[in-house]
């Protein structure tokens, strides 16, 4: 009886999940409601999970609980460090998913909600997870190597060492757009600005409290955290309305480059547990707990899907990016289903800090899946809202027009509706003084969010609370990634160097640390202040980079996994 409930159960999940999947693909005559979204990704990923990533775990990769890992053979208390499966879960999402389940998505949108939605679901359980759970258990049988060291004694000494110098060059590029999307969700806020600086000394509290005062009491830890980041959400209004207060946290885009190119230096430097691990934890209850949250207003709101399956803009002629939908839709969702970034995470800080082999199952199947499931929600953020507004925010000042006025008047020409005076409003209840011309994704979906939250919680006065709360979410979101990010570039150049003079090599020798990590964090540094001062926002141009650099360091982890496996 008790077999014959599971598999009932599962069935009827599978089935819910088909027709919620046929609904979005095959509607066309009334307007889709957005709840069709949530049930087809958590079904989805639900039967996905239960049954491909066991497969996975058990027919090919043998996971073994009774090997030792690196992190247990070459414990060092900075780099290889065992970790609680919860944290180095959290941890590893937090590393994972950064600005690509949010703005790929969101950008995405432009062509309409079809594509973005079908690949977000099809490439994570077939392509994203699978890629992400097999280099992890590559590089945790391999001492914890990098791609880059895979590549080399899998393939070739040459063929490895091109493909070293070729991810450190995307691992550049990837980090100068997370930057950017940083800059432009925070530029002339002091809100958002003074909640996300008050996040680093929560983060370095909580790693104290872990290492020295309370040594693992992960709860109270957490606990404490999450109470600290909601006083500092609610904060922000009484810093954003004091005049004093308002000059030193409102910030234009070179003095935010200059700040996240510091904080950049600093957690690639830091010791792990420190800085990177507690704030990416920290920033993985608030990322789950938000989407879950915003999953949980689209059930309750059910709000109706007002841009199209498919846009004009499907021709490449889209004001947001430039690019036809084929390639382009997949390249700009990125991280949302397929991510060569991962890979590098995978084989990066996660296999040096992993207990277990068994939880690798977990860790790097597991995490991928919750990340397309939060691009799944910024899909529904996104096209939830009007595509009239949607456009005049994430469109150039180049394109649309710098003004209320110049953008509803190009907007309404391309056929969707809308007025100077509906951004005003708009602008003045999410507390911002405009959302016209804010490339990058961020603050539409932050519009999104809100409108979603507010309609569940509050209504309109709540309005800009929730906005500065999705603004805050955003930018935690992304800056776990460039702070993984810029540590795991930090470990590819002192390998590099390594290959020249071997104690640069070493992962204690400090002199090596802080040259690597200086010279990452100049690299991308550099990029990074380019795009803010980009008339067009640097989004225009940098993100399709970026998607495109991203799939490509997707095919060289497929190399060097298909290589390890046969």
């Amino acid at each position: 009886m008790k077999r014959f409930l599971h598999i009932a159960i599962w069935v009827a999940i599978s089935l819910l999940g088909a027709v919620a999947l046929s609904t979005i693909a095959l509607n066309r005559v009334e307007p889709l409601n957005a709840t069709w979204f949530v049930l087809a990704a958590a079904c989805c990923f639900l039967v996905a999970f239960r049954f491909y990533s066991a497969f996975l775990a058990a027919r090919v990769f043998a996971l073994d609980n009774t090997r030792a890992t690196p992190a247990e053979r070459r414990d060092d208390g900075r780099d290889f460090v065992p970790t609680n499966k919860w944290v180095l879960l959290g941890h590893h999402f937090a590393a994972i998913a950064g600005p690509g389940p949010l703005v790929g998505p969101t950008l995405a949108a432009q062509f309409g909600y079809l594509p973005g939605t079908l690949w977000l679901i099809a490439g994570a359980v077939l392509g994203g997870c699978v890629q992400d759970f097999v280099i992890l258990f590559c590089s945790m049988r391999r001492d914890g190597k990098s791609l880059g060291q895979m590549a080399r004694e899998e393939v070739s000494r040459r063929g490895g060492f091109l493909a070293q110098l070729a991810v450190l060059a995307i691992m550049v590029i990837l980090l100068a757009v997370v930057g950017l999307v940083v800059v432009n969700a925070l530029k002339d806020s002091p809100w958002a600005a003074f909640t996300l600086a008050m996040t680093v000394p929560i983060a370095l509290l909580m790693g104290v409290y872990l290492r020295y005062w309370r040594p693992g009491r992960v709860l109270e830890a957490s606990l404490l955290g999450i109470v600290m980041i909601v006083f500092v959400v609610v904060a922000g209004q009484w810093v954003a309305a004091a005049p004093s207060w308002t000059r030193v946290f409102t910030l234009s885009g070179p003095a935010l480059a200059i700040s996240i190119i510091a904080y950049g230096f600093a957690a690639s430097a830091l010791p792990v547990w420190l800085l990177l691990a507690p704030r990416d934890y920290l920033s993985a209850f608030i990322k789950v707990g938000a989407i879950f949250a915003l999953a949980g207003g689209i059930l309750l709101v059910r709000p109706t899907i007002q841009m199209p399956a498919l846009t004009r803009f499907v021709d490449g002629s889209g004001p947001v990016f430039a690019g036809k939908i084929f390639p382009f839709c997949f390249i700009t969702i990125a991280c949302g289903a397929v991510s060569g970034f991962h890979s590098l995470i995978s084989s990066g800080t996660t296999p040096k800090m992993i207990l277990h082999e068994g939880h690798a199952r977990m860790i790097g199947y597991g995490a991928m899946l919750m990340e397309s499931f939060v691009g799944v929600m910024a899909m529904v953020a996104a096209c939830a809202m009007a595509p009239g507004v949607y456009f005049a925010i994430n469109g150039p000042a180049g394109i649309v027009g710098a003004s209320a006025e110049a953008a509803a008047r190009t907007i309404s020409g391309w056929g969707f509706a809308l007025d100077a005076q509906t951004m005003h409003d708009l602008a003045r209840a999410v507390g911002e003084r405009t959302l016209l011309n804010r490339a990058g994704g961020a603050p539409s979906l932050a519009v999104g969010m809100a409108q979603i939250f507010s309609s569940t919680i509050g209504g309109p006065r709540l309005l800009s609370i929730w906005y500065h709360f999705a603004i805050m979410f955003e930018a935690l979101f992304i800056l776990t990634v460039l702070d993984a990010g810029t540590r795991v570039g930090r470990f590819m150049i002192q390998e590099l160097g390594g290959r020249v003079w071997k104690p640069f090599a070493r992962s204690g020798w400090t002199p090596g640390i802080l040259f690597s990590s200086g010279l990452i964090v100049a690299a991308w540094g550099y990029f990074l202040y380019q795009g803010v001062v980009d008339p067009l926002g640097g989004i225009n141009s940098l993100w399709p980079l970026f998607g495109i650099s991203n799939q490509l360091l997707a095919a060289v982890a497929l190399v060097v996994a298909t290589t390890i496996l046969l």
